[in-house]
This record gives C-alpha cells, structure tokens and sequence, in this order.
C-alpha cells in the first residue's frame, strides 16, 4: 500500500466517523466540534487529489467562518434540547422510512454506475504547464467567466442584504443611537445648570 493510500484510508475513515458523531452526539457543541473534523477531513482527501484552492476554500469557509458561526450560536443561545427531542419519536417511523428510500438509491447508483469513454478525457479548458491548480482556476475565472463570477457575488450580496432586511425588528422600547441629532447638540441643550441652596443637599 502507497503512502496516499493509506492517507485516503486514514482520512475517509475519520471523516465517516466524524460524520457519524455529528448526528449522534448528545452535546451541540460536540457536533459542531465533530463537524469541524469531518471538513479538516475533507480537505486532506481534495489535497490528495491536487485540489489544494478547493481543500484551502473548505477550510477558510467552513471551518473558519461557518462551522465557528454556529458553534457561537449554540454557546450563546440558551436552548433548551430536552424539549426539542421530546416529539422525536412519533417522527421516527417516518425518518427511518425516508433513510431506507435513501439508502436504497445510493446503492442502486452506485451499483449501475458506469463511466463513458468520453468523459475520461478532461472536457475543461486546457492548462498551461508549470502552472498550480490555484493560479489556473484563478485564470479561468477572471478572465473567461468573470462576468458570471462577479453576477454571483450580485446574487450573495443580495440575498445577505435581504436577510438582514427580512430579520431587523426596530423595538419601540430600544433607545438607538442617532448621529445627525447628537452633532446637532449644543451647550445649551445638552447641560441644564441649577443653583443648589447652602447646606440643602442636592
């Protein structure tokens, strides 16, 4: 066995196990922690394969920004899982139903799963040598797809801007911070003098 077998091994091993403990584990915070593997996992497995901008992007993205998002949001809510799984078991029949339909396909494609002579050849655009697969995928998208790169960064920013406009409740009872009002204060507006008499106290 080669050294990137046994890595391939070594990473699919832990990446299902950590898959796995990412649904079963009681404890959020454990999952989150879980899931963070699996995608560290995930990245040595597209290393192994050349892909080092996708592993790069997986653990940027996922773990850096996504994975530490909810593992926040799981620290800092005060949910109660108790009562969450309380309705779990009237919803089994029909999850473990849906997991054997899954089940069944997977192998049924993996079973009829053939390769065409085709599609052996790459069907990509063609590389120059001496050049790393970050600098030629950099390539292909800022020059020969860079408009349909920068309308995808439109759509991201759109949907970020409309969730952010779908979940802001302004509450009447919060005080907010207006700036115009506060540079339009004077001395005489802002501090209100008044003589206290001798020996009364304020």
């Amino acid at each position: 066995m080669s050294v990137a077998a046994a890595f391939f091994y070594l990473f699919s091993a832990i990446m299902i196990a950590s898959a796995f403990m990412v649904i079963a584990a009681r404890n959020p915070v454990h999952s989150v922690l879980f899931l963070i593997l699996a995608f560290v996992n995930a990245s040595g497995l597209f290393l192994l394969l050349g892909a080092e901008f996708v592993a790069m992007i997986l653990v940027v993205v996922y773990v850096g920004a996504v994975a530490v998002l909810f593992l926040f949001v799981v620290m800092m809510l005060d949910v109660d899982f108790a009562e969450l799984r309380q309705g779990f078991l009237q919803y089994l029949p029909l999850g473990s139903m849906i997991g054997i339909v899954v089940a069944i396909e997977l192998v049924l494609v993996m079973v009829g799963w053939t390769q065409a002579d085709a599609a052996i050849a790459p069907a990509g655009a063609t590389v120059q040598a001496g050049v790393t697969n970050t600098e030629a995928l950099g390539l292909v998208l800022y020059t020969k797809y860079v408009y349909l790169f920068q309308a995808s960064g439109l759509v991201l920013l759109t949907a970020m801007i409309g969730a952010i406009v779908l979940t802001l409740r302004h509450k009447p009872d919060v005080k907010r911070q207006v700036i115009a009002d506060q540079n339009a204060r004077t001395r005489a507006g802002a501090i209100e003098l008044k003589k206290a008499p001798s020996r009364a106290g304020v």
